[in-house]
């Protein structure tokens, strides 16, 4: 365990060490509530025109075969990180490397053998994070439609209500703000999706 420590905070695996340690205190921050999983994003979509001729839609087209803008910029980064540092400890151990400016040419090979790693390890989490985006995007449809309230729903108790549509009607998981009651029969108004609750907060609704 000491020669791994040691190895760690040697001067060839410094960079990668530093990495792991920010995804490590990055998660950790998440954990306890303080930021997003999304707090840090990316999101590159530019084209110049005119005098500039410049494009990017090669990056796109780069970022997007890695996943990236498909999920959270630092889900990426962790399966990026974890395997460029377990790589470059290995690397500069099996080959003796005590020189920083060998270790920063290594890291170039190390990060492109990194990236196809995240990109297959995270596979599975595009659908996943995928499946999150199409269920926020049908919650946000619903805000300012009408909606009958099936069961009483108050701020803390979530109760039903019901939105007409062409064909079967929408139900709905519905709150309301602090000190507002409705009941079964009620008229509401569908005013915010909260989509960590899959619930839509309300109000009285006066035609």
């Amino acid at each position: 365990m000491n020669d791994l420590f040691n190895a760690a905070v040697a001067a060839p695996n410094i960079i990668p060490t530093a990495l792991l340690i920010f995804v490590l205190v990055y998660w950790i921050v998440v954990i306890l509530g303080a930021i997003d999983v999304d707090s840090i994003d990316i999101d590159v979509d530019m084209e110049t025109d005119v005098d500039g001729e410049i494009s990017v839609s090669w990056l796109n087209h780069v970022l997007a075969f890695f996943n990236l803008g498909q999920l959270p910029f630092m889900v990426f980064m962790t399966f990026l990180i974890v395997p460029m540092w377990a790589i470059s400890v290995m690397t500069n151990y099996y080959l003796e490397n005590q020189s920083f400016m060998l270790s920063l040419v290594l890291l170039v090979p190390i990060l492109i053998v990194s990236a196809f790693i995240a990109k297959f390890a995270t596979q599975p989490f595009v659908k996943l994070f995928s499946h999150l985006d199409s269920n926020y995007d049908q919650g946000e449809r619903q805000i300012g439609k009408i909606c009958t309230l099936m069961t009483n729903a108050t701020n803390i108790k979530a109760g039903q209500a019901r939105i007409n549509t062409s064909g079967a009607p929408l139900l709905l998981n519905v709150v309301t703000d602090d000190g507002v009651n409705l009941f079964s029969g009620d008229t509401a108004i569908v005013l915010e999706y909260i989509p960590d609750s899959n619930v839509y907060l309300i109000e009285p609704y006066i035609a």
